[in-house]
Protein backbone atom coordinates (compact mmCIF):
# COMPACT_ATOMS: atom_id res chain seq x y z
CA UNK A 1 0.00 0.00 0.00
CA UNK A 2 1.17 3.41 -0.84
CA UNK A 3 1.73 6.51 1.30
CA UNK A 4 -1.43 8.36 -0.60
CA UNK A 5 -3.30 5.37 0.05
CA UNK A 6 -2.54 4.88 3.85
CA UNK A 7 -2.90 8.76 4.69
CA UNK A 8 -6.30 8.24 2.84
CA UNK A 9 -7.18 5.49 5.02
CA UNK A 10 -6.27 6.41 7.76
CA UNK A 11 -7.89 9.90 7.67
CA UNK A 12 -11.33 7.91 6.94
CA UNK A 13 -10.97 5.92 9.98
CA UNK A 14 -10.73 8.66 11.78
CA UNK A 15 -13.87 11.02 10.55
CA UNK A 16 -16.08 8.11 9.51
CA UNK A 17 -15.63 6.58 13.29
CA UNK A 18 -16.15 10.10 14.75
CA UNK A 19 -19.72 9.71 14.13
CA UNK A 20 -20.02 6.43 15.95
CA UNK A 21 -20.59 7.84 19.60
CA UNK A 22 -22.91 10.42 18.37
CA UNK A 23 -25.03 7.76 16.80
CA UNK A 24 -24.52 5.23 20.01
CA UNK A 25 -25.53 7.72 21.76
CA UNK A 26 -28.64 8.57 19.87
CA UNK A 27 -29.55 4.81 19.58
CA UNK A 28 -29.46 4.70 23.61
CA UNK A 29 -30.87 8.06 24.70
CA UNK A 30 -33.08 8.42 21.71
CA UNK A 31 -32.28 12.30 22.08
CA UNK A 32 -32.57 14.59 18.95
CA UNK A 33 -32.77 17.95 20.65
CA UNK A 34 -29.51 19.45 19.93
CA UNK A 35 -29.16 17.67 16.72
CA UNK A 36 -30.17 20.24 13.52
CA UNK A 37 -32.71 18.56 11.03
CA UNK A 38 -31.16 20.61 8.07
CA UNK A 39 -27.58 19.71 9.01
CA UNK A 40 -27.98 15.89 9.31
CA UNK A 41 -29.94 16.63 5.91
CA UNK A 42 -27.66 18.05 3.87
CA UNK A 43 -24.78 16.30 5.51
CA UNK A 44 -26.04 13.30 4.50
CA UNK A 45 -26.80 14.85 0.74
CA UNK A 46 -23.20 15.54 0.80
CA UNK A 47 -21.37 12.14 1.74
CA UNK A 48 -24.05 10.87 -1.25
CA UNK A 49 -21.99 12.90 -3.55
CA UNK A 50 -18.91 12.42 -1.74
CA UNK A 51 -19.41 8.53 -3.04
CA UNK A 52 -20.59 9.43 -6.38
CA UNK A 53 -17.38 11.32 -6.66
CA UNK A 54 -15.63 7.99 -4.93
CA UNK A 55 -16.98 5.91 -7.92
CA UNK A 56 -15.81 8.25 -10.52
CA UNK A 57 -12.40 8.54 -9.59
CA UNK A 58 -11.88 4.80 -8.37
CA UNK A 59 -10.95 5.64 -5.07
CA UNK A 60 -11.41 3.33 -2.70
CA UNK A 61 -10.81 5.07 0.97
CA UNK A 62 -13.51 7.58 -0.30
CA UNK A 63 -15.85 5.41 -1.16
CA UNK A 64 -15.46 2.54 2.01
CA UNK A 65 -15.22 6.03 4.58
CA UNK A 66 -18.24 7.43 3.01
CA UNK A 67 -20.59 4.43 2.97
CA UNK A 68 -19.85 3.97 6.29
CA UNK A 69 -20.29 7.58 7.63
CA UNK A 70 -23.69 7.36 5.71
CA UNK A 71 -25.14 4.44 7.65
CA UNK A 72 -24.45 6.45 10.42
CA UNK A 73 -26.08 9.51 8.98
CA UNK A 74 -29.03 7.80 8.22
CA UNK A 75 -29.16 6.27 11.50
CA UNK A 76 -28.76 9.84 13.19
CA UNK A 77 -30.71 11.60 10.64
CA UNK A 78 -33.52 8.55 10.99
CA UNK A 79 -33.60 9.17 14.08
CA UNK A 80 -33.91 12.95 14.37
CA UNK A 81 -37.30 12.61 12.13
CA UNK A 82 -38.71 9.73 14.50
CA UNK A 83 -38.20 11.37 17.83
CA UNK A 84 -38.51 14.67 16.67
Amino acid sequence: MDLHTTIGLTAAICTTFSFLPQAIKVIKTKNTKGLSLEMYSIFTFGILLWIAYGILGSDVPIIIANVVTLIFAIVILFMKIKYK
